[in-house]
């Protein structure tokens, strides 16, 4: 057993109840429209997008197509105005996603593009590097291991190990799960400043999910204190009644919190001496997996 974690209405044309297409207009054809005018395709802010920045992600992709595009050239790709697509660029460039060779008159992609992408390669790289790690956990504690990271304030679960056991925790990839009340979500505010933390706590609250949930900051900042200096996170059904879990977070090159490591199962499995002995070693799989990606534990404390 595995715990947890209207066909649209058609309508016809002709329909009297329904309004009905416009008929054909008898003016005569507009003027064609001058080359490098923009096509009418880019969804405007009442589609739900703002269309500055469609059209900078649009000619950023043509860019990236292009390797390195002249002005004029990327307009014609683009069929955006020459001035409208320079504004862009300069815009772009002003953040360093493009940059202008002057000696060629050539625009290409610039380095702030690749940093920004990535953070995809090293969240690709973080699940990679700690599946094995994961599934060595698993069967050292017999339980399931979990990989999360922090998005807008929640827990968002990107992988995870499953238990052989029947009874057993289930997380589907993409869940998300407020902090406040998770063992990845408590092990990774434990290492943010106490004003980010407050900053959390105000924004998104702290909902009660059992009797067991930390619903005050007075508790909860209590708590991350205790999992400051014992290095790993202990839920102790605040979620979900009857599952427990422990966790651990992983570090970045600069000591960042980046994700977070846990094993969680049945509290009927997971009793107060097993706890005591699981702890340890789900912080030594975090920091493995820290060190599998490069990353190194903070030097100070937060502040």
């Amino acid at each position: 057993m595995t715990l947890p974690a209207q066909m649209p209405h058609l309508t016809r044309i002709g329909d009297p109840l329904l309004p009905q297409p416009p008929e054909r207009s008898t003016d005569p054809a507009p003027e064609k429209r001058k080359r490098g005018r923009p096509r009418n395709t880019t969804p405007n802010t009442t589609g739900g997008t703002v269309q500055a920045l469609d059209r900078g992600l649009v000619i950023l992709e043509a860019l990236a197509r292009r390797r390195a595009a002249t002005l004029s050239d990327l307009a014609t790709d683009v069929d955006m105005p020459p001035s409208t697509v320079h504004r862009i660029l300069a815009t772009l460039q002003n953040h360093g996603f493009a940059d202008f060779d002057t000696s060629h008159q050539v625009w290409a992609i610039g380095i702030g593009a690749f940093r920004v992408g990535s953070t995809f390669l090293a969240r690709s790289n973080l699940i990679e590097a700690s599946q094995k790690i994961m599934r060595a956990l698993m069967e050292q504690t017999g339980e399931t291991s979990n990989l999360g990271i922090a998005d807008d304030g929640h827990i968002v679960f990107i992988s995870q190990v499953e238990t052989h056991n029947p009874i057993r925790a289930f997380f589907r990839s993409g869940t998300r799960s407020q902090m406040h009340a998770s063992g990845i979500g408590k092990a990774i505010l434990a290492n943010m400043p106490n004003r980010d933390v407050a900053h959390i706590v105000s924004t998104y609250g702290q909902p009660e999910f059992t009797p067991y949930t930390l619903t005050t900051p007075k508790t909860l900042f209590a708590d991350l204190a205790e999992i400051s200096g014992r290095g790993w996170a202990f839920d102790d059904q605040e979620r979900y009644i009857g599952m427990r879990c422990i966790a651990a977070a992983i570090y970045n090159a600069q000591g960042e919190t980046v994700a977070g490591l846990s094993v969680s199962g049945p509290s009927a499995r997971f009793t107060d001496s097993v706890v005591a002995l699981t702890g340890p070693l789900v912080q030594a799989a975090a920091m493995e997996v820290t060190l599998m990606i490069g990353g190194k534990p903070p030097p100070h404390p937060k502040m």
